[in-house]
Protein backbone atom coordinates (compact mmCIF):
# COMPACT_ATOMS: atom_id res chain seq x y z
CA UNK A 1 0.00 0.00 0.00
CA UNK A 2 3.08 2.10 0.89
CA UNK A 3 4.33 1.25 -2.32
CA UNK A 4 1.37 2.27 -4.08
CA UNK A 5 0.72 5.56 -2.72
CA UNK A 6 4.44 6.68 -3.54
CA UNK A 7 3.61 5.82 -6.89
CA UNK A 8 0.31 7.77 -6.92
CA UNK A 9 2.64 10.92 -5.30
CA UNK A 10 5.12 10.58 -8.14
CA UNK A 11 2.79 10.11 -10.81
CA UNK A 12 0.71 13.59 -9.58
CA UNK A 13 4.48 15.39 -9.24
CA UNK A 14 5.48 14.26 -12.61
CA UNK A 15 1.62 15.63 -14.14
CA UNK A 16 2.29 18.90 -11.99
CA UNK A 17 5.85 18.99 -13.37
CA UNK A 18 4.87 18.02 -17.09
CA UNK A 19 2.19 21.04 -16.99
CA UNK A 20 4.46 23.66 -15.39
CA UNK A 21 7.09 22.45 -17.83
CA UNK A 22 4.35 23.34 -20.62
CA UNK A 23 3.11 26.47 -18.96
CA UNK A 24 6.76 28.26 -19.42
CA UNK A 25 7.19 26.57 -22.83
CA UNK A 26 4.01 28.64 -24.20
CA UNK A 27 5.45 31.66 -21.98
CA UNK A 28 8.63 31.24 -23.65
CA UNK A 29 7.19 30.81 -27.05
CA UNK A 30 4.65 33.84 -26.51
CA UNK A 31 7.34 36.19 -24.88
CA UNK A 32 10.27 35.65 -28.04
CA UNK A 33 8.35 36.81 -30.76
CA UNK A 34 7.60 39.60 -28.80
CA UNK A 35 10.67 40.57 -28.10
CA UNK A 36 12.05 39.91 -31.24
CA UNK A 37 8.98 42.38 -32.71
CA UNK A 38 10.80 44.78 -30.51
CA UNK A 39 14.18 43.95 -31.84
CA UNK A 40 13.31 44.58 -35.21
CA UNK A 41 11.67 47.55 -34.70
CA UNK A 42 14.57 49.31 -33.01
CA UNK A 43 16.79 47.72 -36.26
CA UNK A 44 14.19 49.30 -38.35
CA UNK A 45 14.67 52.81 -36.51
CA UNK A 46 17.87 52.47 -36.75
CA UNK A 47 17.70 52.07 -40.53
CA UNK A 48 15.99 54.73 -40.98
CA UNK A 49 18.02 57.37 -38.84
CA UNK A 50 20.99 56.07 -41.01
CA UNK A 51 19.56 57.10 -44.43
CA UNK A 52 20.06 60.73 -43.14
CA UNK A 53 22.35 62.81 -45.38
CA UNK A 54 25.80 63.22 -44.12
CA UNK A 55 26.78 65.89 -46.42
CA UNK A 56 27.32 69.54 -45.37
CA UNK A 57 25.15 71.79 -48.41
CA UNK A 58 22.43 70.51 -50.37
CA UNK A 59 21.79 73.36 -53.59
CA UNK A 60 19.76 72.58 -56.29
CA UNK A 61 17.48 74.47 -58.95
CA UNK A 62 13.82 74.10 -58.17
CA UNK A 63 10.50 74.95 -59.11
CA UNK A 64 7.78 75.90 -57.17
CA UNK A 65 3.91 75.81 -56.63
CA UNK A 66 1.71 77.81 -54.11
CA UNK A 67 -1.94 77.63 -53.61
CA UNK A 68 -3.17 79.36 -51.86
CA UNK A 69 -7.37 78.68 -51.68
CA UNK A 70 -8.24 79.32 -54.86
CA UNK A 71 -5.26 80.98 -56.06
CA UNK A 72 -2.24 79.41 -57.98
CA UNK A 73 1.13 80.23 -58.35
CA UNK A 74 3.91 78.77 -60.00
CA UNK A 75 7.54 80.00 -59.83
CA UNK A 76 11.11 78.73 -60.37
CA UNK A 77 13.96 79.92 -58.20
CA UNK A 78 16.74 78.15 -56.13
CA UNK A 79 16.83 76.01 -52.45
CA UNK A 80 20.21 76.49 -50.57
CA UNK A 81 20.68 74.48 -47.34
CA UNK A 82 23.32 74.55 -45.10
CA UNK A 83 23.55 71.99 -41.85
CA UNK A 84 22.77 73.49 -38.56
CA UNK A 85 23.27 76.51 -40.26
CA UNK A 86 20.25 77.40 -42.61
CA UNK A 87 17.42 77.02 -45.25
CA UNK A 88 16.96 79.15 -47.52
CA UNK A 89 14.57 78.99 -50.84
CA UNK A 90 14.82 81.90 -53.22
CA UNK A 91 11.85 82.34 -55.69
CA UNK A 92 12.09 83.76 -59.56
CA UNK A 93 9.54 85.88 -61.19
CA UNK A 94 10.23 85.48 -64.94
CA UNK A 95 13.04 83.37 -64.81
CA UNK A 96 15.55 85.86 -63.66
CA UNK A 97 14.05 88.51 -61.34
CA UNK A 98 14.20 87.37 -57.16
CA UNK A 99 10.89 87.88 -56.39
CA UNK A 100 10.75 86.31 -52.79
CA UNK A 101 13.10 84.95 -50.32
CA UNK A 102 12.30 82.78 -47.46
CA UNK A 103 15.45 82.22 -44.74
CA UNK A 104 15.31 80.19 -41.58
CA UNK A 105 17.96 80.05 -39.47
CA UNK A 106 18.30 78.81 -35.96
CA UNK A 107 17.60 82.30 -34.47
CA UNK A 108 14.51 83.86 -37.01
CA UNK A 109 12.43 83.21 -40.11
CA UNK A 110 12.84 85.80 -43.11
CA UNK A 111 10.13 86.09 -45.61
CA UNK A 112 10.79 88.97 -48.28
CA UNK A 113 8.56 90.26 -51.09
CA UNK A 114 11.48 92.02 -53.13
CA UNK A 115 9.03 93.26 -55.83
CA UNK A 116 6.81 95.23 -53.48
CA UNK A 117 9.87 95.94 -50.84
CA UNK A 118 8.03 94.29 -47.82
CA UNK A 119 9.18 91.94 -45.81
CA UNK A 120 8.57 89.61 -42.11
CA UNK A 121 11.54 89.04 -39.35
CA UNK A 122 10.71 87.40 -36.14
CA UNK A 123 11.73 84.61 -34.28
CA UNK A 124 10.20 80.90 -34.38
CA UNK A 125 7.75 82.01 -31.68
CA UNK A 126 5.94 84.43 -32.77
CA UNK A 127 4.67 82.46 -35.48
CA UNK A 128 1.80 80.28 -33.92
CA UNK A 129 2.40 77.17 -35.43
CA UNK A 130 5.54 76.99 -35.05
CA UNK A 131 4.76 77.78 -31.16
CA UNK A 132 1.96 75.40 -31.12
CA UNK A 133 3.79 72.50 -33.06
CA UNK A 134 6.77 72.89 -31.23
CA UNK A 135 8.90 73.33 -34.47
CA UNK A 136 12.14 75.24 -34.48
CA UNK A 137 15.17 75.47 -36.90
CA UNK A 138 16.35 71.86 -36.50
CA UNK A 139 13.08 70.19 -36.49
CA UNK A 140 12.38 72.39 -39.63
CA UNK A 141 15.81 71.50 -41.18
CA UNK A 142 14.85 67.69 -40.96
CA UNK A 143 11.62 68.03 -43.08
CA UNK A 144 13.78 69.43 -45.42
CA UNK A 145 16.30 67.24 -45.00
CA UNK A 146 14.17 64.13 -44.99
CA UNK A 147 14.53 63.34 -41.71
CA UNK A 148 12.94 62.20 -38.03
CA UNK A 149 13.23 64.81 -35.40
CA UNK A 150 11.97 65.40 -31.84
CA UNK A 151 11.10 69.07 -31.08
CA UNK A 152 13.52 70.74 -29.25
CA UNK A 153 16.47 68.57 -30.07
CA UNK A 154 19.40 69.44 -31.82
CA UNK A 155 20.06 66.00 -33.34
CA UNK A 156 18.92 62.81 -33.34
CA UNK A 157 20.98 59.79 -30.75
CA UNK A 158 20.22 56.50 -31.34
CA UNK A 159 18.77 57.02 -26.97
CA UNK A 160 16.13 58.91 -28.50
CA UNK A 161 14.59 56.11 -30.93
CA UNK A 162 13.17 54.42 -28.16
CA UNK A 163 10.96 57.18 -27.51
CA UNK A 164 9.34 56.29 -30.98
CA UNK A 165 6.25 53.80 -31.31
CA UNK A 166 6.52 51.68 -34.27
CA UNK A 167 3.83 50.06 -36.42
CA UNK A 168 4.83 47.49 -38.70
CA UNK A 169 1.74 45.78 -39.54
CA UNK A 170 0.28 47.88 -42.62
CA UNK A 171 1.75 48.71 -45.73
CA UNK A 172 4.18 51.17 -44.73
CA UNK A 173 6.04 51.62 -41.18
CA UNK A 174 4.37 53.86 -39.04
CA UNK A 175 6.41 55.66 -36.87
CA UNK A 176 4.57 58.28 -34.14
CA UNK A 177 5.29 60.14 -31.11
CA UNK A 178 2.75 61.83 -29.16
CA UNK A 179 3.60 64.82 -26.86
CA UNK A 180 0.39 66.93 -25.04
CA UNK A 181 -1.93 68.28 -27.82
CA UNK A 182 0.78 67.16 -30.59
CA UNK A 183 1.30 64.25 -32.47
CA UNK A 184 3.85 63.63 -35.01
CA UNK A 185 3.39 60.79 -37.44
CA UNK A 186 5.88 59.43 -40.01
CA UNK A 187 5.20 56.73 -43.14
CA UNK A 188 8.20 54.86 -43.89
CA UNK A 189 9.12 52.18 -46.81
CA UNK A 190 10.01 49.04 -44.65
CA UNK A 191 11.74 48.13 -47.81
CA UNK A 192 14.56 50.80 -48.06
CA UNK A 193 13.43 52.76 -44.13
CA UNK A 194 13.18 56.25 -46.37
CA UNK A 195 10.74 58.45 -44.74
CA UNK A 196 7.75 59.33 -47.32
CA UNK A 197 5.49 61.30 -45.51
CA UNK A 198 6.31 63.37 -42.03
CA UNK A 199 2.68 64.83 -40.02
CA UNK A 200 2.09 67.51 -37.18
CA UNK A 201 -1.30 67.96 -35.64
CA UNK A 202 -1.75 70.39 -33.08
CA UNK A 203 -5.09 69.91 -31.82
CA UNK A 204 -6.74 73.23 -30.20
CA UNK A 205 -10.31 72.46 -28.92
CA UNK A 206 -11.13 76.00 -28.62
CA UNK A 207 -9.45 77.90 -31.94
CA UNK A 208 -9.06 74.60 -34.04
CA UNK A 209 -6.88 72.15 -35.28
CA UNK A 210 -3.40 72.80 -37.16
CA UNK A 211 -1.60 70.69 -39.29
CA UNK A 212 1.55 70.15 -41.57
CA UNK A 213 1.47 67.56 -43.93
CA UNK A 214 4.55 66.59 -45.76
CA UNK A 215 5.54 64.00 -48.61
CA UNK A 216 8.70 62.64 -49.98
CA UNK A 217 8.50 61.30 -53.55
CA UNK A 218 11.56 60.77 -56.30
CA UNK A 219 14.42 59.39 -54.75
CA UNK A 220 17.57 60.01 -56.49
CA UNK A 221 20.81 58.94 -55.38
CA UNK A 222 23.33 61.97 -53.70
CA UNK A 223 26.19 60.19 -52.66
CA UNK A 224 25.68 57.34 -50.38
CA UNK A 225 22.20 58.63 -49.57
CA UNK A 226 19.11 59.20 -51.36
CA UNK A 227 17.08 62.29 -51.43
CA UNK A 228 13.57 63.21 -52.56
CA UNK A 229 13.19 65.53 -55.52
CA UNK A 230 9.75 66.00 -55.07
CA UNK A 231 8.26 67.56 -51.98
CA UNK A 232 4.46 68.59 -51.80
CA UNK A 233 3.20 70.03 -48.32
CA UNK A 234 0.43 71.23 -46.91
CA UNK A 235 -0.24 73.41 -44.31
CA UNK A 236 -3.74 73.63 -42.57
CA UNK A 237 -5.46 75.66 -40.02
CA UNK A 238 -8.64 76.91 -38.88
CA UNK A 239 -9.62 78.90 -41.87
CA UNK A 240 -6.68 78.46 -44.29
CA UNK A 241 -5.34 75.70 -46.38
CA UNK A 242 -1.89 76.10 -47.83
CA UNK A 243 -0.19 73.98 -50.60
CA UNK A 244 3.57 74.10 -51.47
CA UNK A 245 5.36 72.09 -53.78
CA UNK A 246 8.85 72.41 -54.10
CA UNK A 247 10.57 69.80 -57.17
CA UNK A 248 14.74 69.62 -57.15
CA UNK A 249 16.40 69.50 -60.92
CA UNK A 250 19.51 68.00 -59.59
CA UNK A 251 21.65 67.91 -56.21
CA UNK A 252 24.28 69.77 -55.76
CA UNK A 253 26.52 71.04 -52.97
CA UNK A 254 27.31 73.82 -53.56
CA UNK A 255 29.56 76.32 -50.80
CA UNK A 256 29.75 79.79 -52.02
CA UNK A 257 26.90 82.07 -51.09
CA UNK A 258 26.54 84.20 -48.06
CA UNK A 259 24.33 82.21 -45.79
CA UNK A 260 22.41 85.50 -44.55
CA UNK A 261 20.33 88.14 -45.80
CA UNK A 262 20.75 91.68 -44.72
CA UNK A 263 17.36 93.46 -45.08
CA UNK A 264 17.99 96.83 -46.98
CA UNK A 265 16.17 99.77 -45.12
CA UNK A 266 14.01 100.69 -48.29
CA UNK A 267 11.97 97.69 -47.11
CA UNK A 268 8.64 97.79 -45.26
CA UNK A 269 8.04 94.98 -42.55
CA UNK A 270 4.87 93.45 -42.81
CA UNK A 271 2.28 90.78 -41.73
CA UNK A 272 2.63 87.36 -43.21
CA UNK A 273 -1.23 87.24 -45.08
CA UNK A 274 -0.08 90.53 -46.32
CA UNK A 275 3.02 89.06 -47.83
CA UNK A 276 1.22 86.11 -49.33
CA UNK A 277 -1.21 88.23 -50.76
CA UNK A 278 1.35 90.18 -53.06
CA UNK A 279 3.04 86.74 -53.91
CA UNK A 280 -0.19 85.58 -55.25
CA UNK A 281 -0.77 88.62 -56.85
CA UNK A 282 2.84 87.96 -59.47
Amino acid sequence: MKSLRIMKLAAVTMAVAMVAGCGSTRKVVNETPNAQAVVQKQEFLQKVSDNAQHVRFVTSKVKFSVEVGSQQLTLTGNLKMKRDDVIRLQLMAFGFVEAGRLEFTKDYVLLMDRINKQYLKVPYQQLDFMRNSGLDFYALQALFWNELFQPGKTRMTDEMLKSYTTDMEAEDAVISMESGKLSYRWLADKGNALVKMANILYKDRYRGNYQLNWDYLDFKQNGRKKFPMDHKVKFTTPDKEVKFEMMLNYMGADEDWETRTEVSGKYRQVSVDEILRRFMSL
